[in-house]
């Protein structure tokens, strides 16, 4: 026994409480079952019991049944169950704020491109690797050139300019191909047409208003609504991811706290992983292995444990294990690895044991107080304190109206940035050349209308040369005169003289 907190999580076979302690809460864990078994009823009683705790949460809402987190439970029906556990449980609702990436369900959610990069929108888009080597050129270009890529405009426009200069940037990082180019901007175009487009701009989400308590000290629990967003499960996926990695490189580190500083649940998780590169996946388990010493928790849920990779689910060390079925043998294979997963109990056979389990029971293995997987245990999960339902449209839009982040994201902002800096470039670069085509033509035409105006006056008649000399060469010639016979004589009495004396 332990005097750490910890959650309430049910009541095995036996007559043991198994719980999750808060300060192993951070090495993350799983709760996987076939459709229908519990599983999201046991993500509910787990956020809320994170909560109570002052634990805030974030969980993804597929089918819209965990909004009823909001709104306090009708407990008579579960009255039985609770006593059978020794639970006095009373009604009560959850903090609860609502994110929808449309804005419909919920306060808007927008990231700036450059805050997504291009590894995991290039996910988004479903590039090769080809395309995604251009548009990780582009992010190079728009980085080297101080250009702010905010939303898909400014990602199309920055696009088209590397297109238009491929000769240019293709000398210096690499060959941009236009049909490339093309290809990636025709998926942006079907990313926009799935709403995509809401889901990339400003102002962005600030983690601070996702970690929240309220006044009397309880976690509040972040509900996204995706019930629309999982018609784009590429988008879904990469939105997840891409908040996780924002939590990993935001956060500082904290090492293994009394609780989580955030609970994170991933509902659907197979989407994460299904098709994803290489490259992906080992961002992904980077960040699900080291986040936890930054106090966050992760939480897969998923139908089967053979949906995440070997190496991803080695950190889980907290499981909750709903009903599986095994008729084909793709189900039986996923069967063994869920049995295996446990610390196996010496009271029953754990293969057996997860096909037997009814509704609202599931097979509990949590870390111990020395961070030791306890012993595999058939439970029955305790019922919810909040609505096992989803809440109406009303209930909604008074959770809204009193959120604590009411208006805040509620209105689109469009600062200046790479579409607007280089449509002004680009209209600067149009003027110029106007300009200098205009001087130009007026250049070429003065010279047209000066040869013109040449051509068309009368010639001067020739002057006839005078014979009349000025007083000036009158003199000159007369003492060029004078100077020639004094050297014509000097040079006669020399060679006289010379003969003389002969």
């Amino acid at each position: 026994m332990t005097d750490a907190p910890w959650l309430f999580l049910g009541q095995s076979f036996e007559g043991e409480t198994q719980k999750l302690l808060l300060n192993r809460a951070n090495r993350h864990g799983i709760v996987a079952g076939a459709t229908g078994t519990g599983k999201t009823v046991t993500l509910q009683i787990m956020a809320q019991g994170f909560s109570d705790a002052g634990v805030p949460v974030f969980c993804a809402d597929v089918k819209g049944d965990l909004s009823g987190v909001s709104q306090a439970g009708d407990v008579a029906k579960f009255a039985e169950r609770a006593s059978a556990m020794g639970l006095e449980l009373t009604g009560k609702a959850a903090p609860t704020v609502f994110w929808d990436l449309y804005g419909e369900k919920g306060h808007p959610i927008r990231a700036t491109v450059s805050d997504v990069g291009p590894l995991l929108l290039a996910r988004m888009l479903e590039l090769n690797d080809v395309q995604e080597g251009v548009l990780s050129i582009a992010f190079h270009v728009a980085d080297k050139e101080g250009l702010l890529l905010l939303d898909l405009e400014d990602l199309r426009s920055l696009l088209t300019y590397v297109s238009e200069n491929a000769k240019t940037i293709g000398a210096e990082v690499g060959n941009v191909s236009p049909q490339s180019v093309a290809a990636i901007q025709r998926a942006l175009l079907q990313l926009e047409q799935q709403g995509g487009k809401s889901f990339f701009g400003e102002p962005a989400l600030r983690l601070d208003d996702l970690i929240r308590t309220s006044l009397d000290g309880k976690g509040q629990i972040n509900v996204l609504d995706s019930t629309r967003l999982m018609n784009n499960p590429r988008l879904y996926a990469a939105f997840l991811l891409w908040l996780l990695s924002e939590l990993f490189e935001q956060l500082p580190e904290i090492g293994d706290p009394d609780k989580p500083r955030l609970v994170f649940f991933f509902d659907e998780a197979h989407l994460l992983f299904k098709g994803a590169p290489r490259g992906l996946l080992e961002k992904i388990e980077q960040v699900v292995r080291l986040i936890r010493s930054k106090g966050v928790g992760i939480y897969f849920v998923t139908q089967n444990p053979a949906d995440i990779p070997d190496s991803v689910l080695a950190q889980l060390g907290n499981r909750i294990q709903h009903a599986l079925r095994a008729y084909t043998p793709a189900e039986q294979k996923g069967l063994r690895a869920a049995s295996q997963s446990f610390r196996a109990s010496d009271a029953f056979d754990t293969a057996e044991a997860i096909q037997a389990l009814g509704v609202g029971e599931a097979l509990v293995s949590a870390l111990d107080e020395k961070g030791a997987p306890t012993m595999v245990a058939r439970t029955k999960i305790r019922p919810p304190n909040s609505r096992l339902g989803p809440a109406t449209d009303a209930e909604r839009a008074q959770i809204l109206q009193n959120s604590p982040v009411r208006g805040v994201y509620d209105t689109a902002v469009n600062r200046e940035s790479a579409e607007e800096v280089l449509k002004a470039r680009k209209a600067q670069a149009t003027r110029i050349e106007a300009e200098q085509k205009q001087a130009a033509e007026t250049e070429k035409l003065r010279t047209k209308q000066e040869k013109e105006a040449a051509k068309a006056a009368p010639r001067a008649p020739a002057r006839k040369a005078s014979s009349r000399q000025t007083p000036t060469e009158a003199l000159l010639k007369s003492v060029m005169r004078t100077a020639g016979s004094t050297i014509t004589r000097e040079l006669l009495r020399g060679v006289l003289g010379g003969l003389k004396r002969r």
